[in-house]
């Protein structure tokens, strides 16, 4: 007898007739008069289940099997044969059912087989996976992942695990959140009377790093195509449907590149990982189209075929002008855009994702690259419905002079930066780089609208369940 999952019945893997063990969960339990209980079951390999049937000529029919609640855990031994039933191609014969975990109190068991809401499923992210909404989330996830390394892998880009702890802002600004062994009912002061971090873990303040971006600058200025994937923590005050205190970015540096090979590669990278998910996630997918969004399937299709738009920082500003749904006074140059103009801008002008290119100055961060106009930077960012902004990038400042210049313009002081500098004064090079936001990127797919609900834990201010 050969232990399966579901995913390998549904796939042909497994031969009719064959005896077969299946470990996992009950989603349903009907019994009929006549002495058979018909059980659905899941074991998260996939979104399907098995239906198991079950006589009462088992030992613990009675006494346990015709009790099995949803969420009751189990192992079943049995036969895979053709199903007479509409629903199922396959079901199992159980030769003997073993009860491994009963859902105690089943009348409040929060994730019962009635309709919840997402409300609901916030409140328990411990259970929630159990629900099919959820799982169906996680394998998505799951499968971009992979992808996204996947491409990169296949472009012979190295993944480089860039610190989690760190004494520097790459954005120059912004919340971050303090790592300290310190008591701080009894900190030693210094003159100053502010905190004396001599005394703490790293013998500096440090902090959870915003972005490893600056470090993997680092590598790109040797091994030349590097990336990272992994937890960024941002303590930003913000408790909207697009943002996370955790979440993970994906960030891609490239030695010898400029701008143009920036929106290449990504338009490239996010249609790829698109046509894989449409590929490998199809049953989900489909699921997804049920409950949630009737043109996911369509939509993404579009969106891995068709070029993506690029148009220049100022058209935006012109077209938004132009427009009848915001006050003339309120568009103006060199301000930043906010979530409804972004909307605007893909949702109803173009009604596809856009690249914005070559942005002011004053709007973006310290490392990105001066246009020959000294007024704009070589950066873009990827526009997509319903979302707004989900990937940004740009070309890095690579000589000292001028990165030294834009240092006394954000008023940051540069020896803190002393490393970072010294890539500029030891064979330095052109580079480009880029951050998506992974969880967004999966909003925009799965067409789940707050990213709450594709992250697994989500942490938000004032939002810390487990």
């Amino acid at each position: 007898m050969d232990i399966v999952s579901i995913s390998d019945l549904h796939s042909n893997k497994v031969k009719i007739n064959s005896s077969v063990i299946i470990k996992g969960w009950v989603r349903h339990n009907r019994s009929s008069k006549s002495g058979i209980s018909f059980i659905d079951m899941y074991d998260g390999s996939c979104f399907h289940t098995i239906q198991i049937i079950a006589r009462n000529i088992l030992v613990n029919y009675y006494q346990e099997i015709i009790k099995l609640t949803v969420g009751c855990s189990i192992v079943v031994y049995g036969k895979l044969i053709e199903s007479l039933g509409r629903n199922q191609v396959y079901e199992i014969n159980a030769k003997k059912i073993q009860i491994v975990g009963l859902v105690k109190d089943a009348s409040n068991y929060p994730m019962s087989s009635k309709n919840h809401t997402i409300k609901h499923l916030r409140k328990h992210s411990h259970l929630r996976p159990r629900t099919n909404f959820i799982g169906s989330i996680s394998r998505i996830r799951n499968g971009l992942f992979h992808a996204l390394h996947k491409f990169l892998f296949d472009r012979e880009y190295y993944w480089i695990s860039t610190p989690i702890i760190t004494g520097l802002n790459s954005e120059g600004g912004g919340e971050m959140f303090r790592v300290s062994t310190l008591d701080f009912s009894n900190v030693p002061k210094n003159n100053f009377s502010n905190v004396n971090f001599e005394h703490d873990f790293f013998g500096r303040e440090s902090f959870l790093s915003v972005s490893g971006q600056l470090s993997l600058e680092a590598y790109a200025c040797s091994l030349s195509k590097v990336y990272s994937f992994g937890p960024i923590f941002r303590a930003e005050n913000s408790n909207t449907s697009r943002h996370l205190s955790e979440f993970w970015m994906l960030e891609v540096e490239t030695a010898f590149s400029n701008l143009n090979d920036l929106i290449v590669l990504s338009e490239s990278m996010l249609q790829y990982s698109v046509n894989f998910i449409l590929e490998k996630c199809s049953v989900d997918l489909e699921f997804l189209k049920k409950t949630l969004d009737l043109n996911i399937i369509s939509r993404l299709q579009e969106f891995s075929k068709r070029k993506f738009i690029v148009i220049e920082y100022k058209e935006a500003i012109s077209i938004l002008k132009k427009s009848n749904e915001f006050p003339n006074k309120s568009i103006f140059l060199n301000m930043n855009l906010l979530l409804e103009h972004e909307r605007y801008l893909v949702e109803k002008h173009f009604n596809f994702p856009i690249i914005i290119i070559n942005y002011p100055r004053s709007l973006k961060a310290f490392y990105m690259k001066l246009n020959k106009d000294n007024e704009t930077v070589a950066a873009m960012d990827l526009l997509v419905p319903k979302i707004g902004e989900i990937l940004g990038g740009s070309e890095r400042e690579e000589e000292l002079k001028n990165l030294d210049e834009r240092f006394s313009e954000f008023s940051l002081k540069k020896d803190s930066y002393w490393w970072y500098r010294d890539l500029r004064k030891y064979g330095t090079v052109p580079h480009a780089g880029f951050g998506l936001g992974f969880e967004r990127f999966l909003s925009y797919i799965t067409g789940v609208k707050n990213v709450k609900d594709v992250s697994p834990f989500p942490r938000t201010i004032k939002n810390f369940n487990i």
